[in-house]
């Protein structure tokens, strides 16, 4: 056999090996369940495939993918944060008192965005800079934004935002195409970027995998893990311009339990919830799970009691199935 021939022959095999390891992936499982859930929503309901309420449906993810991003990347460092609902309810809270006060469009939206990098700071210093452990740190935080949004507004709303405003969440960029799930594309594709083609995402699973190992590789996990925080934070603010533009209030109450649903995408999307892999993709894939189920629920007008239902099944399975899959192997290897 020729040198061209062998090489020709292990660029094949690569590329079969590849193909087959794809197949077996998360990612084309997920695929394939997005595949089953919309034919179920197509056959459940005539108006299921009308653009509009195609269109629609995007509105069930977009805003939850955007913390799911970032919450990706702290769950695969090994941390997680738990009070992204709260700081987007507190970013809405601080934006109504502004609009109330005669701020327009351009103020609302740097104070949306400011609010949640604040709160993001204030988690990455409490677990970052004070060593303390996040899981704690956030429900901590949870409850304290979330306090302070009640406390400025108790049981009143906010409404009467700008005419402009309305755009980021109500907006369309091209026919039934909508700014939120452009910005959700476009923000899939910047995570994606930084998680698996930058040093800073390879620092990230480096710090997952291992914090002792890579703050001996001269890693200054500290200081990444801070970074992280302040993104989640980021990502919960802009998610807070885009739901609070969408409903044109504000209430203290808003968003409640995403934090969960977020947790959800993340998890659902493959990711380790104890740190050190997962990809961006799989996000995507279960945001847009989630997203058609809860629009199909919606439209055979399920109670949103069930979805609460189900997403804590989906969340409870996810984290279980791997694990029992583990252990039968391992029952079968010692038989």
């Amino acid at each position: 056999m020729s040198s061209q021939e062998m090489q020709a022959r292990f660029i094949k095999d690569r590329l079969q090996g590849r193909g087959e390891r794809l197949l077996r992936s998360w990612e084309a499982l997920l695929l394939a369940v997005a595949v089953i859930i919309f034919a179920i929503n197509v056959w459940s309901s005539p108006y299921f495939l009308d653009p509009w309420n195609l269109s629609d449906a995007t509105f069930n993810f977009t805003e939850k993918g955007l913390i799911a991003f970032a919450l990706a990347l702290v769950i695969i460092s090994g941390e997680i944060d738990l009070s992204v609902a709260a700081i987007l309810a507190l970013s809405s809270t601080l934006m109504g008192l502004a609009m109330s006060h005669g701020a327009g469009t351009p103020e609302l939206v740097a104070i949306g965005l400011l609010t949640g990098l604040a709160c993001g700071a204030v988690n990455g210093f409490l677990v970052s800079g004070l060593g303390l452990p996040s899981i704690v740190v956030t429900i901590g935080t949870m409850s304290l934004f979330r306090g302070i949004a009640f406390i400025i507004l108790g049981d009143k709303a906010f409404t009467g935002y700008p005419s402009d405003f309305a755009w980021f969440g109500q907006g369309y960029v091209f026919w039934v195409i909508s700014f939120e799930l452009v910005l959700f594309v476009l923000t899939a594709v910047v995570f994606a970027v930084l998680l698996h083609a930058t040093s800073f995402g390879r620092t990230v699973y480096a710090i997952g995998n291992n914090p002792m190992a890579a703050r001996f590789s001269g890693v200054r996990v500290e200081r990444v893990k801070f970074i992280l925080f302040l993104l989640t934070g980021l990502m919960s603010g802009l998610a807070a311009v885009c739901l609070t533009s969408r409903l044109g209030s504000t209430r203290p109450s808003i968003a409640t339990g995403w934090e969960l649903e977020a947790v959800t995408m993340v998890v659902l999307g493959g990711i380790n919830i104890l740190g050190g892999s997962g990809r961006i993709g799989g996000v995507v894939l279960a945001a847009l799970i989630m997203g058609m189920v809860t629009f199909g629920f919606g439209l055979l007008n399920v109670p949103g009691i069930v979805m609460s239902i189900f997403v804590g099944l989906l969340l409870i399975l996810v984290i279980a199935v791997p694990k029992l899959v583990t252990r039968i192997r391992q029952v079968r290897r010692k038989g």
